[in-house]
Parts: structure tokens; C-alpha cells; sequence
């Protein structure tokens, strides 16, 4: 799919086609120089996550079909803005993430320590 990093060194994955998701909507948080705000971690959202985004001004439900956006519910997979998921995991309301789909480029952003306590996909010690 694409030749980026995940956060574990491994080729980044697939983060979901049903919703549609990444700032390209190719299914991946694939990054670069389009996508200044770095939608790169794979979240699997919940409702305390939508709620934190809603209060701080992230409208996360409300349907966009000029952005391609579909609108989200808990469940669904969501290439998010690592500094919008960091924020939230500050706050005590971070949603839990892919690793194997999460770019690398989010560690510039958030401590990888942060995303392995919510990882769905930790790697064995």
C-alpha cells in the first residue's frame, strides 16, 4: 500500500476502507507535506474520545461530503491528528490505536510509551 513506517519500524497498514479513512482517504495515515496537521495514528474510536474532540472543537459526527467525511461512531477506525489523540490521552479519554497502522511520523508528536498503553496490537516483550 504505501513504502511509510509505522511506529514499530514495520510497513504501515491498513487502517480501514469502511469508513474510508486518511487525509488522501486511501485507507492509510500515510503522511507528507499535504498533510500538515499529520492524521497519522490509527484510532479506534470510542465515545469518550468523540465526546473530549467535540469539546475541545473537533466535531468528529457531523458529516462533511465536501471533506469526504462520513461522520463517526464508536468502533469505527480513523486516521486522527496525533496531536488532537495526544491531547485526548492527556485529558484521560485517549481512544484506543493500531500500532501496525499507526505512521511513524506520529512519534515526532506523541511518546511511543503514550500509544503502547492504548495499543490494540502490542508487540510480545
Amino acid at each position: 500500500m504505501t513504502e511509510q513506517r509505522n511506529v514499530l519500524g514495520g510497513p504501515l497498514d491498513l487502517c480501514s476502507t469502511d469508513p474510508l479513512t486518511g487525509y488522501l482517504r486511501d485507507g492509510c495515515c500515510t503522511t507528507g507535506p499535504e498533510n500538515p496537521l499529520r492524521h497519522t495514528v490509527c484510532a479506534i474510536m470510542t465515545s469518550a474520545f468523540i465526546e473530549f474532540q467535540a469539546s475541545v472543537g473537533n466535531d468528529l459526527t457531523t458529516i462533511r461530503p465536501d471533506l469526504r467525511f462520513p461522520g463517526l461512531v464508536p468502533g469505527d477506525r480513523w486516521c486522527v491528528i496525533a496531536a488532537k489523540w495526544f491531547e485526548a490521552y492527556e485529558a484521560g479519554v485517549a481512544c484506543p490505536v493500531v500500532l501496525s497502522a499507526t505512521n511513524e511520523a506520529t512519534l515526532e508528536i506523541v511518546p511511543l510509551s503514550a500509544l503502547l498503553e492504548h495499543a490494540v496490537d502490542r508487540p510480545a516483550v
